[in-house]
């Protein structure tokens, strides 16, 4: 499988990770996704899909998806702020679940899927266009920089104490807007970036885990398997596509 990523203008950094597409141009694959905490608004096409556009919100266990053969996939990776001020939604009720969208989201088709320079472009001037003129709570900015910048490793109180916002009212709008818990989602971030530590064969914690035994806990929790059997990764079955190799 071919896979490409490019970061977005800084001035979009906040509410997005990403930009990618993934081609598979031969035989269908079979892999298990791992939860990587992002939401993503995927434009895609196959041999038996015509074009189509879905919203996938966030995961928080391993799914197991086969990718047919002569599949194109451009997407955008937001970060959780975009869902209040970009998708205008909440997406609590797409944990672990997938919305199809209208055809012509964002008035994209298929032609879109031939250039993934210009999709970025043209998708970056979307996103523009839904920010325009809106007011941004400083402290859902200051939060999700925290949170993203630390990988999860700071907890529901020390986050609460650096933003000045009650643990109570951050852990409502959580579950309000994404269908989870603040220390849940934590738990991902953390599990995303040991994912690439597993894959190097370091078995050991290397992020914010209390212990040997809870760090084997939460990656079997999060990924179905123990941290060695992901480390093998047979047939490269196990993916998250934020941690994916460009080609």
């Amino acid at each position: 499988m071919i896979y490409q990523s490019q970061k977005p203008d800084s001035s979009l950094s906040d509410y997005v990770e990403s930009f990618w597409m993934l081609d598979n141009p031969s035989e269908n694959r079979e892999v298990i996704l791992l939860p990587d905490g992002r939401v993503d608004l995927i434009f895609s096409e196959s041999v038996i899909e015509p074009f189509h556009v879905v919203l996938l919100g966030i995961g928080t266990h391993p799914e197991q998806v086969t990718i047919a053969a002569k599949t194109k996939i451009f997407a955008v990776s937001f970060n959780l702020l975009a869902t209040e001020y970009i998708l205008h939604q909440s997406v609590s009720e797409l944990l672990n679940y997938a919305k199809i969208l209208p055809s012509d989201y964002w008035h994209f088709n298929i032609n879109d899927l031939n250039d993934f320079e210009k999709f970025c472009e043209k998708i970056s001037v979307k996103i523009n266009e839904q920010l325009y003129g809106q007011k941004i709570d400083d402290r859902k900015i200051k939060l999700f920089d925290l949170m993203y910048s630390s990988k999860g490793s700071l907890s529901v109180k020390e986050l609460s104490e650096k933003v000045i916002w009650s643990e109570r009212q951050i852990n409502r709008y959580f579950n309000s807007q994404f269908g989870i818990s603040l220390k849940s989602y934590c738990g991902i971030l953390r599990f995303r970036a040991s994912f690439q530590h597993i894959k190097e064969g370091k078995l050991f914690p290397e992020e914010n885990f209390s212990d040997q035994s809870h760090f084997i806990k939460e990656i079997k929790k999060l990924s179905g398997f123990l941290p060695k059997e992901l480390s093998q990764n047979k047939n490269d079955r196990f993916i998250q596509f934020s941690v994916l190799p460009k080609k």
